[in-house]
């Protein structure tokens, strides 16, 4: 049985929202690394640095939160892994979804790279839905 490193990648960074965690460290890898620049790209984290410990690289995420003057913290992240090992999803570039009306993103892996929706539909490719995220 193979290892889903994108369900892994976004359940540690659901997790340290949800628990108001400032940093969250994942393996790095290239799906990671692109994922992550799209989170950065669209301001869902605010910043990323690469970390080397014994030989392996890790991803060192800071992550974006809104302060509530009455509370600690309330999450900003709401992700969603939709493709998985054992059920892929496609959609061509006419059927992709559009999440909260265009306020969320898709994270598609295509035949050009991994790019958002917005990409997708501009490029007109398909391909396979990694997550939504709004």
């Amino acid at each position: 049985m193979g290892k889903d490193t994108i369900a892994n990648t976004i359940t540690s960074i659901r997790n340290a929202d949800m628990n108001g965690k400032g940093m969250v460290r994942i393996p790095s890898t290239r799906i990671t690394e692109n994922i992550v620049k799209i989170l950065l790209r669209e301001g869902f984290i605010e910043n990323v640095r690469k970390h080397r410990e014994s030989n392996k690289d890790f991803l060192v995420l800071t992550l974006r939160h809104r302060r509530n003057r009455k509370g600690p913290y309330k999450t900003l992240l709401n992700l969603k892994r939709v493709s998985r090992p054992g059920l892929r999803i496609y959609s061509n570039y006419q059927r992709i979804p559009r999440i909260l009306g265009g306020i969320g993103i898709v994270i598609f892996s295509t035949s050009r790279g991994i790019m958002t929706d917005r990409e997708a539909r501009l490029k007109g490719i398909g391909g396979e839905i990694f997550c939504y995220i709004w």
